[in-house]
């Protein structure tokens, strides 16, 4: 899948923001500075620097699965979060934090796991806990889409 619009995204590994042409696909999209694939369909993790940066740099929306590798319901949903974040390639970025290398958690306001967090423009937007199959995790950020956001299908 491609990107529908000349989108930006943030390197997990250098912080550096970078300009996503429409026709380059999601999959074969590198970090200008560093070279890094910016890997935008599939999930990234990211520790609680790398997630700020993300936040901070990213426009539009981006998907937060908080986990923890104890976490039975967490595991089963790892399958289900990959498969959506190549459904919502150059539309939403997706990003798993774990919950046990984590600051943030108690200030994301987090009491369970896995906790999905929806951000647009780096605000939350929405939330969701629990396990949560492929399709409803992308009709549910689907239905946060802006117009200028959505698929050209």
């Amino acid at each position: 899948m491609s990107v529908a619009l000349s989108s930006q995204a943030v390197c997990i590994s250098c912080g550096s923001a970078n300009r996503i042409p429409a026709n380059k696909p999601a999959a074969a999209a590198k970090c200008g500075r560093c070279g890094a694939p910016l890997s935008l369909d599939k999930p990234a993790e990211v520790d609680d620097g790398q997630l700020k940066q993300v936040l901070e740099k990213s426009p539009g929306l981006v998907l937060l699965d908080v986990w923890a590798p104890w976490c039975g319901p967490c595991t089963a949903m790892a399958p289900q979060f990959t498969a959506a974040a190549s459904t919502l390639a150059g539309h939403a970025r997706l990003v798993k934090l774990n919950a046990d290398h984590s600051q943030m958690v108690s200030k994301l306001g987090v009491s369970g796991i896995p906790a999905l967090i929806l951000y647009r423009d780096g605000r939350i937007i929405d939330r969701k806990a629990g396990l949560i199959k492929a399709d409803a995790l992308v009709a549910w950020v689907r239905s946060h889409l802006t117009n200028s956001d959505k698929p050209a299908i």
